[in-house]
C-alpha cells in the first residue's frame, strides 16, 4: 500500500522542526556550566570515559570518537559491562561523561557510587535535572527537551539529537582551546583524504634515481629524445655535472619545434631547454606540488633539494595514484 505523500512529508518536516527547536532551546540554556565542563576536561591527565545506555550509548560512542579524533583522548565504556569488570578501565585521572535522558538508567545508576569512591570527576549530559545522575554529577549539562519528535513521544529522537550536538559543542570548544590544527586532525585520519593531503610529502611519491629523466646540456637531440621517451614522464631535466637543474624540455616543446620546422638533428639540449624551470622542494607537501602544477598549467615538475640539485620528478599521474588529487 503506497504511503500518503502529503502526510509523510508533513511528518518529516515536523520532525525536523521539533529537533531544530530543541537545539535552539539547548543553545539558549548554555551557561557557565559548559565553560566549567571544558575546563574540567582540559585539566585532566587521563581520558574522557563516555558511558550511556541504549540510544544514549550509541550517541556516547560517537561523541567519544569525535573527541578522540580532535585531540581529546576518549573512549566509550558500556555501563552494563562496567559492572562486570570494565570499571577497571577507569582511573582517578580520568573524567567520566555519563549520558542519559532520564538520568535514571539502572545500569548507569548502579556504577555511580563506585565512580564517586574512585574520586573520578563526573560530567552528566541529561534531561533529568533532579535525577540520580544529576545529583551525583560534578557538572550537569542540560539536554532536556520539551518533547520527542516521535509522534508517540516515546522513541529517543529530539533528546538524542541534543545530546549529539552538545557533544559536538564540547569537542569543538576543546579543540579550539588546545590549538588543534588541520595537521593534527590529519595525523589521526591518515587513511582519509585530508590525511593524504596533509601528510603526504613530495619525497613520498616522486620518481627517483634512474626513473628520473636527466641529460647534460651538450646532449644531442636524439639522446634527449631517447631519455624522455624511455622514462615516460613527458619531459626531461637538463642538469650540470653536479646535478644542478639548468632547464627542462617537454613534449610540448617538441611539438612547437616541429611546427616551426626546426632542424632537430643539429640541436643540443642547451639549445631547446627552458631555463629556470618550475621546481618544487623535496620536503614540500605533495598537495603543494599539485597546486603548483594546476596554477602553472603543467603536468610534471622537477624536485630539488636546498642546493638546487635534482633529486626527483613527478607528474599528475603520480599524484593521482597516491590519491593526493
Amino acid at each position: 500500500m503506497p504511503v500518503n505523500s502529503t502526510h509523510t512529508l508533513q511528518l518529516a518536516r515536523e520532525t525536523l522542526a521539533i529537533e531544530a527547536a530543541a537545539l535552539l532551546q539547548a543553545q539558549s540554556r548554555l551557561d557557565d556550566r559548559f565553560v566549567k565542563a571544558v575546563d574540567l576536561v582540559l585539566g585532566i591527565q587521563g581520558r574522557v570515559v563516555v558511558t550511556g545506555m541504549g540510544k544514549s550509548g550509541h550517541i556516547g560512542n560517537k561523541i567519544a570518537a569525535t573527541l578522540a579524533s580532535t585531540g581529546t583522548p576518549a573512549m566509550f565504556v558500556h555501563p552494563g559491562e562496567a559492572s562486570h569488570g570494565d570499571l577497571g578501565m577507569i582511573q582517578a585521572i580520568d573524567v567520566v561523561m555519563a549520558i542519559s535522558n532520564s538520568g535514571e538508567s539502572d545500569e548507569l545508576v548502579a556504577i555511580l557510587p563506585v565512580l564517586k569512591r574512585l574520586g573520578v570527576p563526573l560530567l552528566a549530559m541529561t534531561g533529568g535535572l533532579t535525577s540520580s545522575l544529576a545529583r551525583h554529577a560534578d557538572i550537569v549539562l542540560d539536554c532536556s527537551v520539551d518533547k520527542e519528535a516521535c509522534p508517540l513521544n516515546l522513541a529517543p529522537t529530539a533528546s538524542t539529537t541534543v545530546q549529539l550536538a552538545m557533544g559536538d559543542a564540547l569537542a569543538v570548544a576543546l579543540l579550539d582551546a588546545r590549538g588543534f590544527k588541520p595537521e593534527d586532525f590529519a595525523r589521526s585520519h591518515p587513511g582519509g583524504a585530508l590525511g593524504r593531503r596533509l601528510l603526504t610529502h613530495v619525497a613520498d611519491v616522486m620518481r627517483q634515481g634512474d626513473a628520473v629523466p636527466q641529460v647534460s646540456p651538450d646532449a644531442e637531440f636524439t639522446a634527449l629524445m631517447r631519455e624522455m621517451s624511455s622514462k615516460g614522464l613527458g619531459a626531461t631535466s637538463v642538469t650540470d655535472a653536479a646535478g644542478r637543474v639548468l632547464g627542462v624540455f617537454t613534449d610540448g616543446d617538441l611539438r612547437r619545434l616541429i611546427e616551426k620546422g626546426a632542424d632537430l638533428r643539429s640541436l643540443k639540449a642547451c639549445d631547446v631547454m627552458h631555463t629556470n624551470p618550475h621546481t618544487i622542494h623535496v620536503g614540500a607537501l605533495a598537495v603543494e606540488a599539485a597546486e603548483m602544477m594546476e596554477q602553472r598549467r603543467i603536468t610534471s615538475i622537477l624536485v630539488v633539494d636546498d642546493a638546487g640539485l635534482l633529486c626527483g620528478a613527478l607528474n599528475t599521474n603520480d599524484l593521482m595514484r597516491a590519491k593526493v588529487i
